[in-house]
């Protein structure tokens, strides 16, 4: 069976996981922690990185910073994952949904204006695959209505839009590192900020509300209680774990590439004859080959697809289910326009086996058994 997933794994982890024990500090911010954050800070150019326990804890700690609460609304795509959604609604926000682009599946930045109302405190924009979304227009918008942009960029890392890192554009950005992205820490994510304003508050929030981290870089003589906030620090091991990875990220970006590369060229003749449709990373754009998707006809020629893949020893998966079908996201939310291609498009997409160290002969027999599915 090839897998859709492996986590990656570069043969330095339990070293680093060792030397973390051997620190005698393995709780939040410890060596690893501060390494992994120096080094995401350097690459991406961001003011503050903050490690944390999740994408969902990073975006959860971006509805503090921009005080969202009750009443108020966040324009975000249906075509996401929950954590999206559900930071803002834990705060008593409702998620407004516009519609996607069919070709990036990202958030389509000329619906985004129309959603605004006085009661919109930010826009939520998702680079879905690490395909950037149009970020100068949606920065723009933001800026005329006066609204927070925040960049939910899970799949992101080592992504960019016109030369700038994803998570870095607007004023926060979020990273995961669950085991099903590019760089992993099992469970994991960060928050980036790109005004130091934010960054005393940030830390207060990720410390259980208190200022334990001045306490810790002796700029307090004792720490204390000064906010609401909640622990989401990861402990130092699993930075330890992580870190092996970013040591060697343009490598393993490189490997994905190559793989990605390879499956565009091998379906891109289904493709030209109009028997699927390949994801589409436009101009200014820089991709970290997250995914590698097809598109089928419909839903019922991709589950009838991947089923003809399962039966080939070949684990293709599709994706997530529109938010705002989905029973919390009726009460918590709303979809504003009409819902043209968020369905539609979902309901056509599979994603193909991609991870560091897939091989070669492994895509070209994935793709031979697509082909043999339309029998070309």
């Amino acid at each position: 069976m090839i897998t859709f997933n492996v986590p990656p794994f570069t043969g330095k982890e339990m070293d680093y996981i060792r030397q973390a024990v051997e620190n005698q500090k393995i709780c939040g911010d410890g060596e690893f922690t501060k390494k992994c954050n120096k080094w995401m800070e350097e690459r991406t150019g961001t003011a503050k990185c903050l490690l944390t326990t999740s994408c969902t804890h990073a975006t959860e700690l971006t509805a503090l910073l921009a005080n969202i609460g009750d009443g108020d609304e966040v324009i975000m795509p249906s075509y996401t994952f929950v954590s999206t959604a559900d930071a803002f609604v834990l705060r008593g926000a409702k998620a407004v949904f516009v519609d996607i682009r069919p070709d990036t599946m990202n958030i389509d930045e000329n619906l985004i204006e129309d959603a605004v109302t006085e009661k919109t405190k930010a826009i939520a924009v998702v680079h879905y695959a690490g395909v950037g979304c149009e970020m100068d227009k949606i920065m723009e918008i933001a800026k005329r209505h006066g609204l927070y942009v925040i960049e939910d960029a899970a799949q992101g890392i080592m992504a960019s839009y016109k030369g700038k890192a994803l998570g870095a554009i607007g004023d926060f950005g979020c990273y995961s590192f669950h085991e099903t992205k590019n760089y992993s820490m099992g469970e994991g994510g960060a928050l980036l900020i790109q005004d130091g304003k934010f960054i005393e508050d940030a830390e207060i929030f990720r410390e259980k509300g208190t200022d334990r981290s001045k306490y810790y870089r002796g700029q307090v003589d004792k720490y204390r209680w000064l906010n609401y906030g909640s622990s989401y620090l990861p402990s130092d091991m699993n930075a330890a774990y992580l870190y092996a990875q970013l040591e060697m990220a343009d490598e393993i970006n490189e490997n994905r590439l190559a793989r990605w590369n390879r499956y565009w060229e091998r379906l891109f003749g289904l493709a030209e004859a109009g028997k699927i449709a390949l994801p589409s990373i436009p101009e200014g754009c820089t991709h970290n080959a997250h995914m590698f998707y097809i598109k089928a006809k419909d839903l019922e020629e991709r589950e009838a697809l991947r089923k003809f893949l399962g039966e080939n020893e070949i684990h293709a998966v599709f994706h997530y289910v529109p938010l705002h079908s989905a029973p919390a996201g009726i009460k918590f939310g709303r979809f504003h326009g009409e819902d043209r291609y968020t369905t539609k498009e979902s309901d056509r997409l599979l994603r193909l086996p991609m991870f560091y160290k897939l091989k070669e002969e492994e895509v070209d027999y994935i793709t031979g058994k697509v082909k043999e599915f339309y029998g070309a």
